[in-house]
């Protein structure tokens, strides 16, 4: 556990944290772009998910503030080769009006740390583009954009393209 703030500490999610992660989730999978998922995920999935995380050695943590989750962050590997094994993909949620504030790049510079300390190489962020919130975060720790899909996506009627965006550990 790392205390990022006064209020907010950065730690492993555990199961209690299952159904705040889903909340803060599901705000993303409802009203945005940001992922494409569609429909809303349960408390159960999301702990199918954190379990998978950390069955591949990888790390989920949550910024726990004082009265709820704030948000989270956590790797999965970019691929399932055995050459890609140092390699991961990134991602970042924000409880809904967290966003802006400092803790995102607390929370992913945190696991960015972790990662580092697993032996991990390369990390990448994918980004549903336009989204200059999400590409000030990832250049702000050093990531830089290697990709642009066009249309990759489609979401609410629209198509929509996706960026990559990578940094070394």
């Amino acid at each position: 556990m790392v205390t990022v703030s006064e209020h907010s500490t950065v730690r492993a999610a555990q199961s209690g944290d299952y159904a705040a992660l889903a909340d803060i989730y599901n705000h993303y999978v409802i009203n945005t772009v940001t992922t494409f998922e569609e429909e809303p995920v349960d408390a159960d999935e999301m702990g199918r998910r954190v379990q998978d995380v950390a069955g591949w050695g990888l790390p989920w943590l949550v910024l726990a503030g004082p009265d709820q989750l704030e948000g989270y962050a956590c790797a999965v590997r970019w691929k399932f080769r055995s050459a890609y094994r140092h390699s991961v993909e990134t991602t970042i949620y924000l409880r809904q009006g967290l966003v802006g504030h400092g803790r995102g790049a607390l929370l992913y510079g945190a696991l960015l740390d972790h990662l580092r300390d697993a032996g991990m190489h390369t990390a990448m962020g994918g980004i549903a583009l336009p989204n200059d919130a999400s590409v000030a975060l990832h250049e702000k720790l050093g990531f830089g954009k290697v990709a642009h899909f066009a249309e990759v996506g489609h979401k609410f009627g629209r198509r929509i393209d996706v960026g990559y965006w990578q940094v070394m550990l």
